[in-house]
């Protein structure tokens, strides 16, 4: 019973960090269509910029500033490099964005070295929030869930009760008549960028704490995230949602259960078969979202909760 709740609470707090790095790409894609593969080395710069401000002042200032600097940059990066390639289709698109990652972890090796930073967790929350079956559950991610879950009330406002959630819904389909009723379209565009990349970095300040905070941190998370939106459905806000926690407990509950398919599957002959016999259910766990994926591809290519078809 205390691998179960522990694995379920893991799997909700990891599904919600997944979340707050997906739906940064999963906005900036329904809202431009763009499939940005730099998107983890956005997440891997507010790790980085944390630790900066927290050395010099502290993680709570880090905790707002790392993301706001980190939406600039993706600002900067759509205004002077990806809308100038916009005009070439989505193949130019994944080839800038694909350059900009390796350009990025570069940046950082020459700036913070190859090796991982010392990036801590804050006193306030290095604690445990409550006890069950006699094992404690850390506070800190108690508050990524907390903040996972404020976003996701703030995105949802955003775009559907606010007059500029409509103008940037709006500016996606019918960008010409947008931009006639006196609206910036490409400024909008710039902007839904930055906040993309701001997502991004803010879950980079929330996992680099609790993870390792190294170059290799945008290469680890990378493939996940795609997992994510690809399974909730590209461009669905409430599908990467979805998928995040589907994946979070997947992975997490996997990891608990030590079984291997002889035992699970014996009365069938497998555990004749030593060499599949032996394999274990938690080794499996980091296959699973990616067999998730090809699962959803074949059955569901819209995704669960998608519209667009791949």
């Amino acid at each position: 019973m205390e691998t179960l709740v522990f694995g379920l609470l893991n799997g909700v707090s990891y599904g919600l960090l997944l979340f707050m790095l997906s739906s940064g790409l999963t906005l900036i894609f329904s809202m431009m269509g763009v499939l940005n593969f730099a998107h983890a080395s956005f997440y891997m710069l507010g790790a980085y910029f944390a630790f900066t401000l927290s050395g010099i002042s502290s993680f709570w200032i880090a905790l707002f500033i790392a993301p706001v600097l980190v939406g600039l940059v993706g600002a900067v990066v759509e205004r002077y490099g990806l809308r100038k390639v916009h005009a070439n289709g989505h193949v130019a698109e994944l080839l800038f964005t694909f350059g900009l990652a390796y350009l990025i972890e570069e940046v950082v090796k020459i700036v913070y070295g190859k090796t991982a930073v010392d990036y801590k967790i804050p006193d306030l929350l290095n604690f445990a929030a409550f006890q069950v079956y006699g094992a404690s559950f850390p506070a800190y991610r108690l508050f990524i869930i907390v903040i996972a879950v404020g976003m996701l009330i703030g995105l949802w406002y955003l775009l559907k009760r606010t007059r500029a959630g409509l103008i940037i819904q709006a500016a996606l389909t019918h960008p010409h008549m947008v931009g006639h009723l006196g609206h910036n379209v490409p400024l909008i565009f710039m902007m839904v960028f930055g906040i993309g990349c701001a997502l991004a970095g803010l879950a980079g300040v929330m996992a680099g704490n609790i993870f390792v905070t190294d170059p290799a941190m945008a290469v680890q998370m990378g493939p996940i995230v795609f997992v994510v939106v690809v399974v909730g459905g590209i461009g669905s806000l409430e599908g990467a949602f979805v998928a995040s926690l589907v994946i979070g407990l997947l992975q997490n509950l996997a990891v608990g259960i030590n079984a291997s398919f002889a035992d699970i599957f014996g009365f069938i002959g497998l555990s004749e078969l030593s060499e599949v016999g032996r394999i274990s259910i938690s080794s499996l766990a980091p296959v699973l979202p990616f067999l998730l994926l090809v699962l959803i591809l074949i059955f569901r290519p819209q995704g669960l909760m998608g519209e667009k078809e791949l």
